[in-house]
């Protein structure tokens, strides 16, 4: 396979140039094309067919959203990653974006120099394009409905305890909850557009709360529970630190800041917002929330783990396992990146491995105790 051809779109000659430089540090990707503005990039698109673009999102006349509307309707849909500014707009159309299918963003360095800020979207981008290049490998070869076809095998509703490791089977205890008393979300890559159809599929009568950690930075969560507030029947709110955590209400942690649930003196479940270092490179991290709800919590929790890169959640959940909890992964099929989900799954970690449209029945089902 030859190398990924980018496409670099911003209305600013400068960025042009601080992201063109970023990509050709990276190897086997190569720039091929810049443009000003949105209606030259959808030009060069039909012409030269780039695999990537790099998309401004705040662009005069056409901004990334309006150009990321018309690239789905195009036979060439190559992948896209937004570049925004760290503000208030910049979040909400970044959210947007992803939730249209943008595959990840990056932000905007406020200060530095060329070179400095150059590095810096180097190592962003080289992790979202590698992530990237696996998505595309995978959905080249095979597709869920293809795969069922295929080899007459069905995406395994639930793991088998066989599938633990020695350690795993010693550590863990495999038992259901016998409630349902709070629903755990962690998703990273490919989250606003999975939530998107998670959270608002859920009926506003969900008895308990419902925490996520989506890794987004400050800001940006902000824009996406406004977002998800406005779709869906429960209400969504980024969380806000000494809260009492209430039923039919879905908290999302604060970009830049770490979430835990302590106990209150009444035994309710309050929320904490510290500024408590990062934990595998992610700040929220899954970990950090699951691990306190396994301390504070023991037992009576759903854990839902999303799409996304890396391994985030899975000591978490190893954790909440030993109390008694289910947990449900999404297929690999249906994620953006595999990498989360895998990784508990890998583990024998997971109660249920479904799609992405199937997760909020279950949600439901099980906090109901609709066992399947």
């Amino acid at each position: 396979m030859g190398k990924i051809r980018a496409l670099v779109v911003d209305d600013t000659a400068l960025f042009r140039k601080i992201v063109s430089n970023a990509l050709a540090e990276i190897e086997g990707v190569e720039v091929v094309a810049t443009a000003p503005n949105g209606k030259t990039a959808l030009a060069k698109v039909e012409q030269i067919k780039p695999d990537i673009i790099t998309l401004d999102i705040e662009m005069p006349d056409m901004n990334g959203i309006e150009v990321l509307e018309r690239l789905t309707i195009t036979k060439h849909t190559p992948g896209v990653i937004i570049v925004s500014a760290l503000t208030l707009r910049g979040g909400a159309l970044t959210v947007k974006a992803l939730q249209k299918g943008a595959f990840d963003f990056i932000t905007k360095p406020g200060g530095g120099t060329i070179d400095e800020n150059g590095k810096a979207m180097t190592g962003s981008l080289k992790s979202i394009i590698r992530a990237w290049e696996r998505k595309r490998s995978l959905h080249t070869s095979i597709n869920a409905t293809q795969y069922e076809k295929k080899t007459n095998i069905k995406t395994p509703q639930f793991s088998s305890v066989a599938l633990l490791n020695q350690e795993s089977k010693s550590n863990l205890i495999n038992k259901l909850p016998s409630k349902i008393e709070r629903v755990l979300i962690g998703v990273s890559t490919g989250g606003p557009n999975a939530l998107s159809r998670i959270i608002p599929a859920l009926p506003g009568t969900l008895s308990v709360p419902v925490f996520i950690v989506q890794h987004m930075p400050p800001v940006f969560t902000s824009a996406l529970a406004q977002s998800l507030n406005d779709k869906s029947q429960l209400n969504v709110c980024e969380a806000r630190h000494g809260i009492s955590a209430l039923g039919s209400t879905v908290y999302i942690a604060p970009g830049g800041k770490q979430m835990r649930i302590v106990k209150g003196q009444s035994g309710e479940q309050i929320i904490d917002i510290t500024d408590d270092p990062p934990e595998n490179n992610c700040k929220p991290a899954v970990d950090y929330l699951f691990r306190s709800v396994a301390i504070n919590f023991p037992g009576n929790s759903l854990v839902v783990i999303l799409t996304g890169m890396g391994s985030d959640g899975t000591v978490g959940v190893k954790l909440l396992k030993r109390m008694g909890c289910f947990c449900i992964a999404q297929n690999k099929e249906t994620s953006v990146v595999y990498g989360m989900p895998r990784a508990v799954a890998d583990c024998g970690l997971t109660d249920q491995i479904l799609p992405l449209d199937s997760i909020p029945e279950a949600i439901v089902n099980q906090v109901e105790r609709k066992l399947f």
